[in-house]
């Protein structure tokens, strides 16, 4: 894909950082960004090295790892379509970049997206925003963390990935159950919420039973009650 067509094919186009430039301002981004595939397990970024590119999501879900002091690896945010990756104007990277899923990027070398950000403050401005909403979720996963039932954060996890899947999901009637491929295994589930696997596949099991989800296939689920969903992850 060359340089020229690169934002008009884009399917995040509206939703993503670039939004907020119109098609003249775009051409500055043409010169700088190319499209990468990248495989589940592939390293975009490694924590402790120097940020040389940033970009955002087009497709599939990334993630951000942590190393605890023993080795093991701790998923501390997920990143989805039309979201951005990388530090502008930060040192080294924090975490460790991962493909979940396979996934396509758009990736532009940080030094030059600094310089379009300093030229179009209505981009920099959005990034302070998604920078500040990120935040902001960060220290909601902290308190669902320390504070949520397992019952309450497999709920909550499940209506925030219904909410993702949008047009994605399926529904046999228009208005009627959404049914949608969840984009990692329950593993992988269980170290986002911190819990183990086991958990997990017990709270799935308690609201399959009690007709709220089903599970048709090994990842993919069934809203059948969205109310009851919600009031489960709101338990008191």
């Amino acid at each position: 894909m060359g340089p020229t067509d690169i934002c008009t094919e884009c399917a995040v186009r509206d939703s993503a950082l670039c939004g907020s430039l119109d098609d003249r301002e775009l051409l500055t981004l043409n010169t700088l960004g190319r499209r990468r595939r990248i495989v589940s397990g592939q390293t975009v970024a490694w924590a402790g090295e120097d940020g040389v590119i940033c970009g955002n999501v087009l497709s599939g879900v990334l993630k951000l790892v942590a190393a605890t002091s023993d080795g093991r690896e701790q998923i501390v945010g997920l990143l989805y379509s039309a979201e951005f990756f990388g530090q502008p104007y930060a040192g080294p990277t924090d975490f460790t970049l991962v493909a979940l899923t396979d996934a396509e990027l758009c990736v532009f070398p940080r030094a030059g997206f600094e310089r379009v950000l300093e030229d179009h403050q209505r981009m920099e401005r959005l990034l302070l925003q998604r920078t500040m909403e990120s935040l902001s979720d960060a220290r909601g996963r902290m308190l669902a963390l320390a504070r949520k039932s397992a019952g309450e954060k497999v709920a909550g996890f499940l209506l925030d990935m219904a909410t993702r899947a949008g047009e994605a999901g399926c529904r046999a009637t228009p208005g009627g159950p959404v049914t949608f491929d969840l984009p990692m295994t329950r593993g992988q589930i269980a170290d986002v919420l911190g819990m183990t696997i086991e958990t997990v596949s017990r709270q799935l099991t308690k609201m399959k039973t009690a007709g709220i989800i089903a599970l048709p296939g090994t990842r993919a689920v069934t809203i059948s009650d969205r109310a009851a969903l919600a009031a489960r992850a709101e338990a008191a």
